[in-house]
């Protein structure tokens, strides 16, 4: 099978590296911009023109590596057009566009796989798509983003603040030089989408999912949850509540004892829950260059080998009709915050303050009500921090 690669980065070297040795795959076009250092020998093979790869006949299949939304979307689609399959690790481009990039292959006949999107080298889309051939999804939820979870553990063993681990993370790779997406929530919140909508034929968009990222923990925070015997991780969550589906992105402070809070460094670790088979948990490495390269190149082995996990569907084959409700997803928090107000003294189950500060636990309330009150200390400049109190 030849293909081709756009974008020669992290993942697109981890791809390049992988295809080397996976057999039977030859990669004979790569789109780069300019010269990629350490790679010269490939500069006969490089482009910048994304016509020369979709207008190849030769080529079968494209990976999408070059991350964002634009120009991925537009070459993307100039590829799938042209009856070339399609891989990509892009979450960003899957979680906003995937049913324009799916429409587009149906029509040209080509595939479409993105198991690199969430989880990285963990192949935890692949196993999510093989369980549901056969069983219900219930629920999925877990720690899909390595750079918050290894700010949150370095928090809690070296009892460090959030800037200087932010900083040590950035210096070790781990964290962009603009690290907002990751700890915002915003790059937990598209593998959410991702996974969601894998899991349970829901059609979520990024603006229906309430996020609350880990930007205003202390360690203050870690400190009073430690005194609690709990630990905090920023938590993927979807889960099916009757007929209702509630997704959502927010911390979540565990018991010790609990497997999320033992996850250490950049590790992810992501579980399903299905009806027959029961729960499910993955574990590993959720990034970085060679786990998310192999992961990429695994979807293209599949499609090269017509290895097919698309759940049953037709005559006979009973869709479940959800409806996104977020509001019948309750629990209590913990909460850190500088002063209590009217609408934070309603919700309050227990309070105390140490110097100028309220730690408070609050009674069960929605997810919607306290990412509502948490958005709003943060736009009015209150000091606040939420986590979910895990059972």
């Amino acid at each position: 099978m030849k293909i081709a690669i756009l974008g020669m980065g992290t993942v697109g070297k981890g791809a390049y590296e992988t295809a080397k040795t996976a057999g039977g795959i030859e990669v004979v076009r790569i789109l780069a911009r300019h010269e990629v250092e350490g790679y010269e020998h490939l500069n006969e093979i490089i482009t910048s023109d994304i016509a020369d790869i979709a207008g190849d006949k030769d080529i079968d299949l494209v990976i999408e590596s070059i991350g964002g939304i634009h120009p991925a979307r537009e070459y993307a689609l100039e590829c799938i057009k042209a009856g070339k399959h399609f891989v990509t690790p892009n979450k960003n481009l899957i979680s906003a566009c995937y049913d324009e990039l799916k429409a587009a292959a149906d029509e040209s006949g080509a595939e479409i796989r993105f198991t690199a999107t969430a989880g990285g080298g963990i192949p935890w889309l692949y196993n999510l798509r093989r369980t549901k051939r056969c069983d219900e999804i219930q629920e999925v939820r877990g720690i899909v983003n390595g750079t918050c979870n290894f700010i949150l553990d370095s928090m809690c063993d070296k009892g460090s603040e959030f800037e200087d681990v932010l900083v040590l993370a950035q210096a070790m790779g781990y964290a962009e030089a603009d690290p907002s997406a990751d700890i915002e929530g915003t790059d937990t919140l598209r593998k959410t989408v991702i996974s969601a909508n894998l899991a349970f034929d829901a059609d979520v968009k990024e603006e229906d999912v309430p996020c609350y990222g880990i930007d205003t923990i202390s360690s203050r925070d870690i400190d009073y949850l430690k005194s609690m015997e709990r630990a905090p991780r920023l938590m993927m969550n979807a889960a099916v509540n009757g007929n209702k589906l509630c997704v959502y992105v927010e911390p979540v402070a565990f018991p010790m004892t609990a497997m999320e809070a033992s996850v250490k460094f950049n590790f992810n670790l992501i579980t399903l829950n299905a009806r027959d088979i029961g729960t499910q948990s993955f574990y590993g490495q959720g990034a970085g260059m060679m786990p998310t390269g192999q992961s990429v190149i695994q979807d293209v082995l599949d499609i090269r080998d017509g290895v097919n996990h698309t759940p049953a569907s037709g005559e006979g084959v009973e869709k479940r009709k959800l409806k996104l409700d977020n509001k019948s997803a309750v629990h209590r928090y913990y909460l850190r915050c500088s002063e209590i107000g009217s609408e934070i003294e309603k919700i309050i189950e227990t309070s105390e303050k140490k110097g100028d500060v309220y730690y408070c636990s609050t009674k069960p309330v929605s997810v919607i009500k306290m990412h509502e009150i948490a958005h709003k200390a943060k736009s009015d400049g209150k000091e606040m921090f939420i986590a979910a109190l895990a059972e």
